[in-house]
């Protein structure tokens, strides 16, 4: 059985449309930091084209079928600000990126904003990564989208560089540099911890192996969880990696009984889901309106998790 599984919720840092105002988002996080959930995330778009629908397209690094939540005019954001708004008003709860897209960033300023954000949150950051879908993203922000899997690889080397080395130093094809000083480092022993998402490929197995201390499963892969953690930990080992020490974000699907959740019947899949491998139990709930109303209930959830991974 993992270590320590926690239950995670993905808040919708996005709109179709302009909403006027974020505090419902805020209020949701406030509540999950209150009611104990282990972890909140949010997703990242920097920018869009006008056609979305190669979000569909696998080959892409879309998911087949998917069908991106918004038009190109969607109100999305960014991740790392509306965080950093989310560390002030929490104590516990985890902060996490579900993705970032962390090469359209420059390597060492994000390596700068993660650690900022760490120290000020004292330790609460999981930063998860991955390579998009999207060429326009890429081209809004002059990079190759060809070239997007290594950006990728070079944006963790440096950041990873930055944040374990008093003073460090760094030489590839696209950058060097020696001798460069970057305080504070993050407050987590080790830098943030990197969650690598993505297809079970050689690619993002050997990202995983590198950087990863978490998997975030994508495509067919987070559809059948218990395949998908099996290829990832036979295909780490013939790479050379130890996937004992990966962890795992899979979905707890919600079993409605009527209008509401049947929270038996929901948990009675987490044992099932822990021998599998899963450690990061995301799930998505309606969430009622209202700090005391949306704490309920979300307490209501976290302690049948509790009582389901004993």
């Amino acid at each position: 059985m993992p270590l320590n599984p926690s239950l995670s919720l993905q808040l919708r840092s996005f709109a179709a449309d302009d909403p006027g105002h974020w505090q419902p988002l805020l209020d949701q996080a406030v509540a999950a930091d209150r009611a104990g959930i282990g972890k909140i995330v949010v997703s990242d778009h920097v920018a869009f084209g006008s056609s979305l629908d190669d979000y569909g397209n696998p080959r892409l690094g879309g998911t087949a079928g998917g069908k991106q939540p918004t038009g190109p005019d969607g109100h999305w954001l960014e991740p790392l600000t509306l965080l950093s708004v989310i560390a002030g008003m929490t104590s516990q709860v985890r902060l996490g990126t579900n993705i970032l897209l962390a090469a359209l960033r420059r390597p060492a300023v994000l390596a700068k904003q993660v650690a900022t954000l760490d120290v000020l949150s004292q330790g609460r950051v999981d930063l998860g990564v991955g390579v998009g879908w999207q060429q326009a993203e890429y081209d809004a922000c002059g990079l190759a989208f060809s070239q997007r899997g290594r950006l990728l690889d070079h944006t963790l080397e440096v950041c990873q560089r930055l944040w374990t080395e008093p003073s460090a130093s760094y030489a590839s094809d696209e950058l060097s540099f020696s001798d460069i000083h970057a305080m504070p480092k993050p407050a987590q022993a080790g830098g943030v911890p990197i969650w690598v998402s993505g297809t079970v490929n050689r690619r993002s197995m050997q990202r995983l192996i590198s950087f990863g201390s978490g998997w975030i499963p994508w495509g067919d892969d987070a559809g059948n969880i218990v395949a998908g953690i099996a290829a990832m930990r036979t295909m780490v080992e013939e790479l050379g990696g130890d996937p004992e020490h990966i962890q795992v974000v899979g979905t707890l699907p919600l079993v409605s009984n009527g209008d509401e959740i049947d929270l038996a019947a929901t948990m009675a899949q987490v044992p099932a889901l822990l021998d599998a491998g899963v450690t990061d139990f995301r799930t998505y709930p309606p969430i009622p309106s209202g700090i005391e109303a949306a704490t309920e209930a979300l307490s209501e959830l976290v302690a049948a998790f509790n009582n389901a991974r004993t």
